[in-house]
């Protein structure tokens, strides 16, 4: 008889066994990276095929510092499943300004801590101006120059852009255009001598060191042209939630957010030992970014492939258009996480209301369904769930 694998120490970490299947690792490892993804070592058996990968870390992503904070970007350059969304996680020391530009991408974002000021101006001149705290967040369109500035306590946030190949190194900086175009040209543009733009900077900011601007009623000036018609900033994580038996969600696109044409945005909070429940978005792949707590989802993409990731605070994670898949909170704590969508809408379609609302004799011929699974099949849908704590799959 073949002598069966033995169960790993607990000072070992995991290794990949699962049953009869798998076998210890003799070679080098690295524990520390493997106890952040153990469903990758030790996958579930229903785990089978190739699929790309979907979750980074932007604690793997490089860290680019200036005079007043740091930003570090995950694309489809680190992320290759990451076609329609990049992501950028910046930090504004108080007072420091992201400095005034503009993308050709749409730009989205949340606060995830502290507060800033933003600033924007479209087209036909009308103004925008305002303050966002935690929860908070901002969208501007493609090709509005925006700026933004950390009140007192500082601030870090997460933009999200909408087009994976997005780079946060190639944004159009106005000390950027204007090191680059002759003087005696900016002087003409703008009735003055070249003398008078002695102290221009050389080269771009970026992100600079600078006093906390005074109150936003100091601050706000005069609008000749009037105010944007559709506010820039929102206000996601204070709106009221629909709370299932497993946490709640709240979801924002054009239509509660008209300024958002581009980008559709849920916030999802998951209680321990609940899921975010089986489904699929029928109309843009997802962009997942990790708030807090632990979480594994497992991503079927037909064709018998599907493959499970673990998430932690801090990393991103991605699902194709049209795949199934659910997210587990795995710890003890709320699971916390932003799922994003380059769409004006957000659609879902739910795997047990499908069944519910489909002919009962077509359900039960096709998956051999008995009569307590049935009932359990519910018309509503319940987009984080709570129904008992699912096992490890065998």
């Amino acid at each position: 008889m073949a002598q069966q694998p033995k169960a790993p120490q607990a000072n070992n970490g995991i290794e990949p066994i699962e049953g009869d299947a798998g076998g210890t690792i003799l070679g080098p490892r690295n524990l520390a990276r493997e106890q952040q993804a153990p469903d990758l070592l030790r996958s579930p058996l229903t785990d089978q095929g190739t699929m790309p990968n979907m979750r980074f870390s932007f604690a793997d992503a490089h860290n680019r510092l200036s005079v007043g904070g740091w930003s570090r970007q995950v694309t489809n350059r680190e992320m290759s499943s990451a076609i329609t969304i990049a992501g950028v996680d910046m930090r504004l020391n108080p007072g420091s300004n992201r400095e005034m530009h503009w993308h050709k991408e749409a730009e989205w974002a949340y606060m995830l801590k502290g507060r800033a000021r933003v600033s924007a101006v479209d087209e036909q001149g009308r103004t925008y101006l305002d303050d966002v705290g935690e929860g908070d967040g901002w969208y501007f369109p493609s090709g509005i120059p925006h700026s933004i500035q950390a009140l007192e306590e500082g601030c870090e946030f997460l933009l999200a852009f909408d087009d994976g190949a997005f780079s946060e190194n190639s944004t159009f900086l106005v000390t950027d255009w204007l090191a680059h175009t002759p003087k005696d040209i900016i002087a003409a543009n703008f009735g003055v001598s070249v003398d008078d733009l002695a102290d221009l900077p050389p080269h771009e900011r970026y992100i600079f060191a600078a006093p906390v601007p005074p109150s936003l009623e100091e601050q706000r000036g005069p609008s000749p042209n009037g105010a944007v018609p559709n506010t820039f900033t929102h206000h996601l994580g204070s709106m009221e939630p629909k709370t299932t038996s497993g946490g709640s969600v709240r979801i924002q696109d054009s239509s509660n957010f008209p300024a958002s044409k581009t980008i559709a945005a849920v916030l999802v909070e998951v209680a321990p030992g609940a899921m975010r429940e089986l489904h699929w978005h029928p109309n843009a792949d997802e962009w997942q970014y990790y708030i807090s707590g632990q979480a594994r989802m497992t991503v079927f993409g037909s064709s018998a492939t599907a493959t499970t990731f673990d998430f932690q605070a801090g990393d991103v994670g991605t699902v194709p258009r049209a795949m199934g898949h659910y997210v587990q909170n795995t710890g003890t704590d709320k699971l916390v996480f932003l799922e994003m969508f380059r769409s004006d809408h957000y659609a879902d379609v739910s795997l047990n209301q499908w069944l519910a609302l489909s002919p009962r004799q077509l359900v039960q011929e096709t998956l051999h369904l008995n009569q307590n699974m049935m009932q359990a099949l519910d018309p509503v849908k319940q987009p984080v769930i709570n129904r008992g704590k699912p096992g490890k799959s065998a």
